[in-house]
């Protein structure tokens, strides 16, 4: 009998991770509701869960140890949306800071997705609308050109949050950068998405300088960030305080390495 090597998955566990991209934050409501725009949009999308991500590093890890409470055996049979809603109230129940949505959307929801924000709808807690694409071409080919690079875990007593700029022409700006986005990669258009990255990392600094710059981060952020865009067509953190460095690229990146995108059956 051909013997089955142990699966990655019964060390780290069944639940998907996640990457968020340009448009981030547009799904907290003290952001949305002064977006001048009906809806502001960001991007998740899912990732295969076949090695195990740092922690406190813009992956929704916190997210996935409650969904792993929640469901031991994986993900489970049901609705995404109500699946989605399950685990938002199971993660942020007694919570002064709640978890975005986008964090329990991106585990759940297999492809690559726009979530549409609105203040208006549901507390600006969650989308009014979800765009899906789970065309296998567009996630080959996003998972070529995305290069993440290891920075650093945020520190423990770090919060992004001390100092808050909150314009409502940026905020505008930041739920365009979603939409083009996501617009980008179905387009499979290297440059649009990398000037999509760039554009929401300079609403992050503008709307939320603690994003990049605070007393108990350790690197450079700002300027590692700014060398990469330089050198490629765009570049962006996985989360704030750094995390992953995501490189968008159809060259190797020194010391970079790739993901697999889920996709639905």
């Amino acid at each position: 009998m051909a013997h089955t090597p142990p699966s990655i998955t019964d060390v780290i566990g069944k639940i998907p991770y996640r990457m968020a991209f340009a448009g981030g934050w547009i799904d907290q409501p003290f952001i949305s509701r002064l977006n001048p725009a009906p809806t502001g949009s960001m991007v998740v999308v899912g990732v295969e869960p076949n090695f195990r991500f740092m922690e406190r590093a813009g992956m929704a890890s916190g997210t996935r140890l409650a969904a792993m409470k929640l469901w031991k055996d994986g993900l489970p049979a049901g609705k995404p949306v109500d699946l989605v809603k399950a685990l938002y109230a199971f993660e942020n129940q007694g919570k002064a800071e709640p978890s975005g949505s986008q964090d329990m959307i991106g585990l759940i929801y297999p492809g690559v997705c726009r979530l549409d924000y609105d203040a208006t709808f549901e507390g600006g807690v969650f989308p009014r609308h979800i765009e899906s694409c789970n065309d296998i071409s567009v996630a080959r080919w996003l998972e070529k050109v995305i290069h993440m690079l290891p920075v650093e875990p945020r520190p423990m007593d770090y919060s992004p949050l001390g100092v808050k700029k909150l314009d409502p022409v940026c905020v505008g700006k930041l739920g365009q950068s979603g939409r083009d986005c996501y617009r980008a990669i179905l387009a499979k258009d290297l440059v649009g998405l990398g000037a999509a990255m760039n554009l929401c990392m300079a609403c992050w600094e503008a709307l939320l300088p603690g994003t990049v710059r605070h007393p108990t981060l350790k690197v450079d952020l700002c300027g590692l960030l700014k060398h990469y865009q330089r050198q490629y067509p765009g570049a962006m953190y996985s989360g704030c305080g750094g995390g992953y460095l995501y490189v968008v690229s159809d060259q190797p990146v020194p010391g970079a390495f790739h993901v697999q995108v889920r996709v639905a059956e």
